[in-house]
């Protein structure tokens, strides 16, 4: 069975997850949370040295790191990559512009919209409450 290390909140995790789901693969998740760090364990580096997620275990001691490799190669012999040359040379054409147009600019803003934003909407909403409760806030 796979396991996939990844971050449930990444667009490019979530990839991996849905085309798994697709498959209808088994796999196992682990949840790596790069805000604490996590991604930049010794344990986590000897998976992916460049310290990013996701990350499939394809067998025991055996790592792929980077999502559109991932995607390849779990869809390899299935119907989501086509067998024509020109049609296999059209979904990896998708894949670099979703990953060097798209992800740049719409992923990381979503994911700093999600991540940081929202932490700090609730630090205010926490504060403001505080406040009219009468403590004082950090």
């Amino acid at each position: 069975m796979f396991k996939v290390f990844g971050m449930s909140s990444s667009g490019n995790c979530y990839k991996i997850k849905l085309l798994l789901e697709q498959l209808k693969q088994p796999y196992e998740w682990q949840e790596i949370d790069i805000l604490k760090g996590e991604s930049r364990t010794p344990q986590f580096l000897e998976k992916n040295s460049n310290g990013r997620v996701p990350v499939l275990e394809i067998e025991p001691g055996v790592y792929l790191p980077e999502s559109n490799a991932i995607m390849c190669y779990l869809a390899e012999s299935t119907p989501f990559l086509a067998g024509n040359k020109l049609e296999r040379a059209q979904i990896l054409q998708w894949l670099f512009f979703e990953q060097y147009s798209h992800e740049p600019y719409i992923a990381v803003a979503r994911f700093i919209a999600n991540t940081f934003l929202k932490i700090t909407r609730v630090k205010r909403c926490y504060r403001s409450c505080a406040r009219k409760a009468g403590r004082r806030c950090k």
